[in-house]
């Protein structure tokens, strides 16, 4: 790998929004090391990508083995400074809340909160965090979600790791600024990837009877519906590209194939928003 090359860290790069961040990046003349969980997922990136893309494999919520990756990735920058690391890995859990197992709510908080925070400790030496400040310090791009500033009925595992991932990440990047290391959130809003494909895979009989089948029903149709008229995962690629590389980046990019329906979220009342949810899902009397 070339000292001349800037490189980044990417979570989670297997499918959808870390695989579309990768072709982005490594376009555009990154180095990219991307985690995956599976050796043949790491196989095949390589193959795709070639010398661009480094695997790196290890699960988010595994720390030493997120630490070994990071000795790996410091190895290979030879003292060169880590340009970015983009925290995309996680899942989403769905289920009504006054049913869904416990370990499954454990399971959504460790991936995409404690992952997160796994991965910043490891990495954010090499971005140039913990010695003096540098001019030529790495940013740290948190892939939120437009569901963690407004929250969707039996979304509550997902939407909650997302709103506190909001605010963890306003909280380093202040944190940050005794480095100079940025932190930018990228909140995407319905993406073409597997992570809505798998909607139809959900598994809502054990809820079947509980007085929220039908609502359920209703909100997995929707998902489907929405994720299939989603966004490229290049798309968001494109915006962690802007989020690392901008002069003076936003703190926050919101990248959604219905912008207005983003916008009025975040300007109607909530109370508005529970009547219209309510209405749609089913979960009102009457509607």
């Amino acid at each position: 790998m070339s000292r001349n090359k800037k490189s980044v860290v990417v979570t989670g790069v297997s499918t959808g929004i870390g695989w579309g961040s990768v072709k982005v990046l490594t376009g555009k003349g990154f180095h990219v090391f991307g985690s995956v969980r599976k050796q043949a997922d790491a196989d095949r990136l390589k193959a795709e990508f070639g010398e661009a893309f480094t695997p790196l494999l290890f699960d988010v919520t595994d720390e030493a083995a997120v630490k070994a990756g990071a000795s790996q990735v410091e190895a290979a920058l030879a003292g060169a400074t880590l340009a970015g690391l983009v925290n995309n890995a996680g899942i989403a859990v769905a289920g009504p809340l006054l049913y869904l197992p416990v370990d499954e709510w454990r399971q959504q908080l460790e991936v995409n909160l404690t992952g997160v925070v796994i991965a910043t400790q490891a990495f954010a030496p090499l971005l140039g965090a913990g010695g003096p400040r540098r001019a030529d310090a790495g940013r740290i791009v948190n892939i939120s979600s437009v569901g963690g500033r407004n929250a969707n009925p039996f979304m509550a595992p997902y939407c909650t790791s997302k709103f506190g991932l909001e605010g963890l990440s306003e909280a380093l990047r202040r944190e940050m600024l005794l480095f100079g290391v940025d932190v930018v959130v990228v909140a995407p809003g319905a993406v073409a990837t597997p992570i809505w494909d798998k909607a139809d895979q959900i598994d809502t009989s054990r809820y079947a009877n509980t007085v929220y089948a039908t609502a359920l029903d209703r909100l997995r149709a929707y998902m489907l519906q929405i994720g299939k008229a989603g966004l490229a995962p290049e798309a968001i690629g494109e915006a962690i590209a802007t989020a690392l590389t901008a002069p003076r980046p936003k703190v926050r990019y919101v990248v959604s194939p219905s912008p207005m329906q983003v916008l009025m979220t975040e300007i109607l009342p909530k109370r508005t928003l529970d009547r219209i949810t309510g209405q749609r899902l089913g979960l009102l009397p009457g509607s």
